[in-house]
């Protein structure tokens, strides 16, 4: 039996079977939960059902998480399919490339506002949605980076868009803890994803947190998929409010994220 056996939950954002999303969907599945899952647009879909298919989901809809109507009637489908929730995993962000290429201090008020309603507000939507649905307590989960801590050259607009999101987990994790609901999230290192796309001399990145993690490589998709069926598992019921590092141990070493 497997440690998320009966259990029903959401995994948002995945995009491709590069998608951290997919490593999250592929481990919770393995570990017996039954998956839910959002797309945004046809040509998203035609990359996401076939994924979702293969792990047996029968909830595909469409979101768009910058919508309050799309999200209600989301969450409403949710609720007319399993009637409760167990837990939520997000794994969305979105910002500009020009926001992301330019130097951060030529930010614009827009690009500003898009990158931390998509990247971080959109976890507190779904979380407002989620929560009445977790009736016997539940798990939520959102994916960041270190860039959320330091300044990491290429990311810039995102990092302030992370941070945000690390302190709403917090937040949430002290509002929600009262309804038995845990709210953590996991930073990953960098992963060769369509979102790492628009990082600039993102391999680079890659090679320099290689070199400085203490397993002297990268993490992939499938260790942030197991870590996450952790911490929405039975398993990790003592543990909220953490952002949990998975990055082969960078972030404890001495070095500096960037790629000069």
């Amino acid at each position: 039996m497997g440690i998320l056996e009966g259990k029903k939950g959401l995994v948002l954002g995945l995009a491709n079977d590069k998608s951290i999303a997919w490593g999250v969907a592929q481990a919770c599945k393995r570990e017996g939960a039954e998956l839910g899952f959002n797309y945004l647009g046809e040509q998203l879909e035609k990359r996401v059902r076939p994924l979702a298919e293969k792990v047996d989901a029968k909830l595909i809809e469409s979101l768009d998480v910058s919508d309050d109507a799309q999200l209600d009637a989301f969450f409403a489908k949710v609720k007319e399919q399993w009637g409760e929730l167990d837990f939520m995993v997000h794994s969305i962000a979105f910002a500009n490339k020009d926001a992301l290429r330019n130097p951060f201090s030529h930010a614009t008020r827009a690009d500003f506002q898009l990158a931390l309603d998509i990247s971080a507000y959109s976890f507190i939507a779904c979380a407002q949605r989620a929560a009445p649905l977790m009736k016997e307590g539940g798990s939520m989960l959102t994916m960041t980076y270190l860039g959320a801590e330091r300044a990491v050259p290429g990311y810039g607009m995102m990092g302030v868009a992370k941070a945000a999101l690390e302190a709403s987990t917090r937040y949430l994790a002290q509002d929600l803890g009262t309804q038995g609901i845990r709210v953590n999230a996991i930073s990953a290192g960098p992963i060769r994803t369509l979102a790492a796309s628009a990082v600039g001399d993102f391999r680079k990145l890659m090679e320099k947190s290689a070199r400085g993690s203490m397993l002297g490589r990268n993490v992939s998709q499938n260790e942030v998929g197991n870590t996450t069926a952790y911490l929405l598992s039975d398993m990790a019921s003592g543990v909220s409010g953490e952002v949990h590092y998975v990055d082969a141990g960078f972030h404890v070493g001495a070095g500096d994220p960037g790629i000069e």
